[in-house]
């Protein structure tokens, strides 16, 4: 049964903002780039509101492309149209929806839980909406989609029918409460919700996903591949599975007859997630049959104390978060993957399967394996490697700079 909708922002005022920018971001709109900088903009017929539709011209006044404009970021106008005009109305939101449902299509049947819009490379940039069984969660990265809200609920509604709509907000959004029409990360949009975990099913495979607090916008969708690579090489194995969040690869390591699944957070809440969702699937025999443990503690800090202990696995799975969220980062963090793989294979068995993840798109996938090639080898240890992967279909990369997500499996 569909929820009611509560109060949401007003719709959008129709403001239009004419801009003419420097030649190398007009060199890159023409190529496709969802984003013009701020200061690219060397012209600009008046000041707006977050939402209001900017229009980019070229010298000889000729149509460049149009998108929706957010004075307090950096990020100042987020493209929706290149090339051609065309009319930014509800139907034209309805096209792009449809777009992302139809690129969808082969989810599996035994999976109701998927990212639905990926933001820029679903053509509607700053905005990600998942869908957790009944539940959609729409995660924004900007002000200037808070007035099309009113516009979007109700082609969800006719779309997919939810019973509940959650609203996430990106962290620099609540510096300017102004904009947020009394709204805060986790606000419900439509429907009623208390603040208990959603249940849904990936592969089968039943989760909780805590769609109003938890990190991104509840699950980890982006692994879920990945995970059903884990469980077909799992069996009669001991696995550790270090930044284990809820446990996701855990449990399909679980279903895939691991003799025993380690898994280690940071995060105790975290922990607590995993050992539930552990127990959603005791009624398979292999989740049943595999011994579960936790151990919360900082992941090198474990690791560590897991090689003075002289304890060893034959799966490691090593799935940090962002360790660059800034181009400053990048050897910083290519330091940080290097200690994680060379402590990693220290407590790897001879001839077990490493399974190494990151998600920071500031670090290429040439500089990440080359990284991990090179600590295996200071640490007398050769990688054959069985797989490199990537995105899944319901996170599509159309746009240079929106490939993030790369996965190695590797014998070591």
């Amino acid at each position: 049964m569909q929820g009611a909708i509560q109060n949401l922002p007003p719709t959008p005022n129709g403001k239009r903002i004419a801009m003419r920018v420097n030649p190398a971001a007009e060199r890159a709109l023409r190529q496709g780039h969802p984003w013009l900088f701020a200061d690219a903009i060397t012209r600009q017929s008046q000041q707006g509101q977050p939402g209001d539709l900017a229009v980019i011209f070229d010298r000889n006044r000729k149509f460049i492309a149009i998108g929706l404009y957010d004075p307090t970021s950096v990020i100042r106008v987020r493209i929706l149209q290149h090339r051609q005009p065309i009319l930014i109305d509800q139907q034209w939101f309805a096209q792009k929806l449809i777009d992302a449902i139809q690129i969808r299509a082969e989810i599996p049947e035994n999976t109701n839980a998927f990212r639905l819009v990926h933001g820029e490379n679903d053509h509607l940039p700053g905005m990600v909406i998942d869908r957790y069984a009944q539940s959609i969660v729409i995660k924004l990265y900007s002000l200037a989609w808070m007035p099309y809200l009113a516009m979007l609920i109700p082609i969800l509604n006719n779309l997919l029918k939810p019973e509940l709509v959650v609203l996430r907000l990106n962290r620099k959004m609540l510096l300017f409460p102004e904009y947020l029409y009394n709204y805060s990360d986790g606000s419900v949009l439509q429907g009623t919700s208390s603040n208990e975990a959603i249940l849904f099913v990936e592969n089968g495979i039943t989760f909780e996903a805590d769609i109003r607090n938890g990190q991104k916008t509840g699950f980890f969708l982006d692994q879920r591949d990945n995970r059903a690579r884990v469980e077909k090489l799992s069996k009669d194995k001991r696995v550790l599975n270090i930044f284990s969040y809820t446990g996701g690869f855990s449990v399909y390591a679980a279903r895939g007859g691991a003799q025993k699944v380690v898994s280690v957070d940071l995060s105790k809440p975290a922990l607590a997630a995993a050992q539930r969702n552990y127990s959603y699937n005791r009624s398979d025999p292999a989740v049943a049959a595999c011994h579960h443990e936790i151990h919360a503690g900082d992941a090198f800090e474990v690791l560590q104390d897991f090689v003075n202990n002289k304890l060893t696995f034959d799966m490691l799975i090593l799935d940090p978060p962002s360790f660059a969220k800034r181009k400053s980062e990048i050897k910083k963090a290519l330091s940080a993957y290097h200690r994680l793989t060379s402590l990693g294979l220290r407590v790897l068995s001879p001839g077990g399967i490493l399974v190494q993840a990151s998600c920071s798109s500031r670090v290429s996938k040439s500089a990440f394996f080359e990284t991990i090639h090179q600590a295996a080898q200071q640490n007398s240890r050769h990688l054959r490697e069985i797989e490199r992967t990537g995105h899944p279909i319901d996170h599509p990369i159309k746009f240079s700079g929106g490939e993030y997500l790369k996965c190695l499996f590797a014998v070591a």
